[in-house]
C-alpha cells in the first residue's frame, strides 16, 4: 500500500506550483482537528491526500479535495480504493481542480465513478491576475471598485498583517449575524493560521481606522495560486471602504509569495449573464459577495463536477439523500 508519510508528502507537493491549497498537508492536519482523518498516497508522480470523515456503525466517507494530483490518475486508483475499503468508506467523493470545459475527458480517468453536480467546496469562483504591477490590478479593476480602493487610502484606512484573533472573532460573528451565514469557531481559524504560518503560507489581514479594526481577512498561498478563504467586516465606518482596500493589500502580499494568481473563493453557480443580470437585486446566498468580488477585476472560473466511487450502494442512497436535503437541492 503506497501510503506515504507528511514528510514524504510534502516533498512531493513541492515540486508542484500548480497543486491545489486544499491537497497541502497542512490543511489536511487542519481538517484532522475537526472531525476528518487525513491519509496520503503516491504511486509514481501521482498522488492524493484522502479525507475520512465518520458516519455511523462504524463506516467513514472518503473525500479528495481538489485532487488528485500528477498525471497518472489510473494508475493511483488501486491503490486509493485499497485503502478506502481498509477505512469502511461507504463512498468515495473526488472533486478535481479542473475546470468544467475539461470535464468531457475526465470519465476515462475516473473509471466506475459517477458525476454528480452538487460539490462540498463551491463549485464557482472568481481568479483575479495578480500578474504585473498593483496599478496594473487596479487597472483591470470595474471602476466602482477601483475608486473605492483609492477612496479608502485618502479617507485613512490603512492595513496591517497581525494576530488579533479576538478582533477576527469578533467581526467574523458579525458579519454572519449581518449576512445571515454560519462562521467556524475561533480555534478553528487559529488552527488553520498556526499550521499554514510555519511555512509562511498565511497572513492575518487588518483594516484599521483611528486603531480600531475595521475589516479583516485571511490569505493562504501554495505555488502560484492564492486563496482568499475568510474575511469579515464589522459595521462601523463602512463608507470608508475599508474592505476594497484589504482586497488589494492580499494581492500585494500574494504577490510578494511568487503567486499570479488571486482565488476569491465563491460565488453563486449561475451562468455570468444571470449573474450580471441580478447581482443588484438579489442579496440571498453567495449574490451579496459577487457583487463585491465581481469589482476586483477577474474572470470566473466554473470548477467541474464532483463524482462519486460507490462501495456500499444501499447506504450511499441514504446518505446522498440527507446531503442534498442539507443544501436544499430536493426541493423539501
Amino acid at each position: 500500500m503506497a501510503i506515504v508519510n507528511l514528510s514524504t508528502w510534502d516533498d512531493y507537493v513541492s515540486l508542484l506550483p500548480e497543486a491545489h491549497l486544499l491537497q497541502t498537508s497542512m490543511w489536511g492536519e487542519t481538517k484532522k482537528k475537526y472531525g476528518w482523518r487525513p491519509e496520503r498516497i503516491l504511486t509514481g508522480d501521482t498522488g492524493a491526500q484522502i479525507l475520512f470523515r465518520k458516519l455511523p456503525l462504524g463506516f467513514t466517507m472518503a473525500y479528495i479535495p481538489k485532487g488528485p494530483l500528477g498525471p497518472n490518475w489510473i494508475d493511483i486508483w488501486p491503490e486509493v480504493h485499497e485503502v478506502c475499503r481498509k477505512n469502511r468508506a461507504v463512498f468515495l467523493r473526488v472533486e478535481p481542480d479542473m475546470e468544467d470545459t475539461a470535464s468531457i475527458n475526465l470519465l476515462s480517468k475516473l473509471p466506475g465513478f459517477t458525476p454528480v453536480e452538487d460539490t462540498i467546496q463551491p463549485r464557482q469562483t472568481i481568479y483575479v491576475d495578480i500578474s504585473g504591477s498593483p496599478d496594473d490590478w487596479l487597472s483591470r479593476m470595474k471602476q466602482k471598485a477601483r475608486y473605492n480602493t483609492r477612496l479608502a487610502e485618502k479617507k485613512d484606512v490603512s492595513v496591517i498583517e497581525c494576530e488579533d484573533f479576538d478582533a477576527f472573532d469578533r467581526l467574523m460573528k458579525t458579519t454572519g449575524r449581518r449576512d445571515g451565514f454560519g462562521v467556524h469557531s475561533i480555534d478553528y481559524y487559529q488552527t488553520a493560521y498556526r499550521l499554514f504560518k510555519q511555512k509562511g503560507k498565511v497572513a492575518l489581514l487588518q483594516a484599521i481606522f483611528d486603531n480600531r479594526p475595521l475589516a479583516m481577512l485571511m490569505v493562504f498561498a501554495h505555488g502560484s495560486r492564492a486563496y482568499y478563504l475568510y474575511g469579515a467586516s464589522g459595521d462601523e465606518e463602512r463608507q470608508r471602504m475599508p474592505a476594497y482596500l484589504l482586497q488589494f493589500e492580499a494581492m500585494k502580499w500574494s504577490a510578494r509569495q511568487g503567486c499570479s494568481q488571486y482565488d476569491l473563493w465563491g460565488i453563486p453557480d449561475a451562468p455570468e449573464e444571470e449573474l450580471e443580470a441580478c447581482f443588484e437585486t438579489r442579496s440571498d446566498g453567495l449574490w451579496g459577495v459577487y457583487r463585491f468580488k465581481r469589482g476586483l477585476g477577474g474572470r470566473i472560473y466554473r470548477s467541474c463536477p464532483g463524482y462519486d466511487y460507490i462501495y456500499q450502494p444501499l447506504l450511499y442512497k441514504l446518505i446522498r439523500r440527507k446531503m442534498l436535503q442539507s443544501r436544499g437541492l430536493t426541493g423539501g
